[in-house]
């Protein structure tokens, strides 16, 4: 049967059809840049100390010095889980003793904080974490918080993968942003953290699963050159333009459940989408549904104002491709042979410690010096630039040596932050930013990549499970944060020299630049692989020697 791209090279490559399904599909893409990070500012840690209750009977004096100092980022500060005993400050305050001077304050019995928290409005005025104190021994919960988060994502990713290429790239986009939308504004109706979680959880189920499911529709439908900058300045950047927008949202909304009504009500946007965006006339034709993929085909042709063959598929093609199209994927179709496994397995490995990498620096930068919500709109801000080097890179370098070579950016950047003096803070911030920076490049990338390496049949499928490890690298990213509170450098070093690592196995995957999107295993089989035991040939039927084919392009 005649490739896909044939049969619709009369389309054209960036006609009205294609400029609609482009910006669409881009666009539907903004509400997760919202919701990927809205913990950042939904989970915020405000300062707090101890509450001291009015009835303590305490000079102004005492009341004062009832929180004992702690050293904190080489600053004596006010303790934030401890305080003086009351009744004992009670009874010196009677007595008309004055600290410091009449009594060693250090000396002093410490209690916790019985009476609950003082939280400074300074940056926030309500977050879960003040809202249900979620400080000191009850601290855990806000990495739990967005790890579960993540957590849904998995779960939607891997769902979603499957669900779409079993019934369609549309039908379960829609269903994605409905279940994004619908419970991220149940959550505003949260009584507890409890409540919040669960309702969050559910939230990450839709989340990234309808950006990879309209990643994978875009992919199919536009054509070759078109692709790539969809992948990239398309999708990407439009997540960016969301993810921008938070900080900015944020900023004016300080109060969590107002903010997270502000981020949701934008997804009733994409509702008229459905009777615009169609379905993947690819994943049609693999299911052996000619005639609605013909359909959208003539429909294209028509919008573009391109006159359409009389007959786009004759009966012996379809004939001829019958038993293709009846095949059924699984998910252990990804290691049906020793090719397609080593493939699979070193690119799980690549998506996790990428998206570790990724999440842990986009989470941490409340914790940089200066202003919360600049930090976060710079975190933002840096990658646009970031996809604008990924497409310049994937349209003329070979794909392994762009992802590695961003990885090795990122990660080496990221381990030189504990050699910056603790005085040049900005300089701490500049170098978090360009480690971002090449981070985001090679994620972008890695779509691109995995698109190019599996055929149609178990592609959508393919990147769902690679999206899986990512998660998986989302779940732990919070607790890289979480290290922080022990040894602010200590999240940089295990994050830049993972980052380093997978980098150089990057180096040992097969190239897929200037190849065709493979159709079928067979075709997969013969992407160029150096560590196949076995001779293959590319998909471009060279006829290379075999000490040719072990030689990394």
């Amino acid at each position: 049967m005649r490739d896909y791209e044939e049969v619709t090279a009369f389309l054209g490559e960036w006609g009205r059809f294609q400029r609609v399904v482009f910006f669409l599909l881009s666009a539907s893409i903004v509400p997760n840049g919202f919701n990927g990070m809205s913990a950042v500012f939904l989970a915020g840690i405000p300062e707090h100390r101890c509450a001291v209750p009015p009835g303590a009977n305490l000079s102004d004096e005492w009341r004062n010095a009832s929180i004992p100092l702690e050293p904190r980022g080489g600053h004596a500060e006010p303790s934030r889980c401890h305080r003086y005993r009351l009744d004992v400050l009670a009874n010196l305050s009677a007595l008309g003793l004055r600290p410091g001077s009449d009594v060693r304050l250090e000396e002093l019995e410490q209690e916790p904080c019985l009476d609950g928290w003082e939280y400074s409005r300074d940056v926030y005025r309500s977050t879960i974490v003040s809202e249900w104190n979620l400080v000191c021994d009850d601290d855990w919960k806000v990495p739990l918080t967005t790890s579960l988060f993540f957590v849904g994502v998995l779960i939607g990713s891997f769902i979603s993968g499957q669900l779409s290429d079993r019934f369609g790239r549309k039908s379960i986009l829609f269903l994605t942003m409905a279940v994004q939308t619908g419970f991220s504004f149940l959550q505003i109706f949260s009584t507890s953290w409890e409540m919040f979680t669960v309702l969050f959880l559910i939230v990450g189920m839709g989340q990234i699963s309808n950006y990879v499911v309209a990643f994978i529709l875009g992919t199919e439908i536009l054509g070759k050159s078109v692709r790539i900058i969809f992948s990239t300045l398309g999708v990407c950047i439009f997540f960016a333009i969301g993810y921008m927008l938070l900080p900015l949202f944020a900023y004016f909304i300080r109060d969590w459940r107002m903010l997270l009504l502000a981020l949701t009500l934008p997804g009733l946007l994409c509702v008229p989408l459905w009777w615009i965006i169609p379905e993947s006339p690819r994943w049609l034709i693999s299911q052996g549904r000619y005639k609605e993929a013909e359909v959208i085909i003539r429909k294209a042709a028509k919008i573009n104002n391109t006159p359409a063959p009389a007959v786009l598929f004759d009966t012996a093609e379809m004939q001829d491709s019958k038993p293709q199209q009846q095949q059924k994927a699984i998910l252990l179709d990804l290691f049906r042979t020793r090719n397609i496994a080593t493939i699979t397995i070193m690119s799980l490995l690549l998506w996790f410690f990428t998206s570790v990498g990724y999440f842990g620096i986009s989470l941490n930068t409340p914790n940089l010096h200066g202003d919360a919500y600049i930090n976060c709109f710079l975190s933002a801000v840096i990658e646009v630039p970031a996809y604008v080097i990924a497409w310049l890179l994937l349209r003329s370098l070979p794909r392994r040596y762009s992802i590695s070579s961003t990885l090795f950016l990122g990660g080496g950047v990221i381990l030189f932050i504990k050699l910056v003096p603790t005085d040049l803070n900005v300089l701490s911030v500049c170098l978090v930013m360009l480690g971002k920076f090449g981070i985001t490049a090679a994620f972008s990338m890695l779509y691109v990549y995995d698109v190019e390496l599996y055929p149609t049949l178990v592609r959508n499928m393919a990147v769902g499970a690679t999206s899986t490890a990512s998660r998986l690298g989302s779940i732990i990213a919070p607790y890289f944060v979480y290290l922080g509170a022990y040894d602010r450098y200590l999240p940089y070093i295990i994050m830049g020299s993972l980052t380093v690592l997978i980098g150089i196995l990057t180096l040992f995957l097969p190239e897929s630049y200037g190849n065709t999107l493979p159709e079928s295993f067979e075709q997969m089989l013969k992407v160029k692989c150096f560590r196949n035991g076995q001779q293959t040939t590319s998909i471009r039927n060279s006829k290379e020697s075999p000490e040719t084919l072990i030689t990394p392009l």
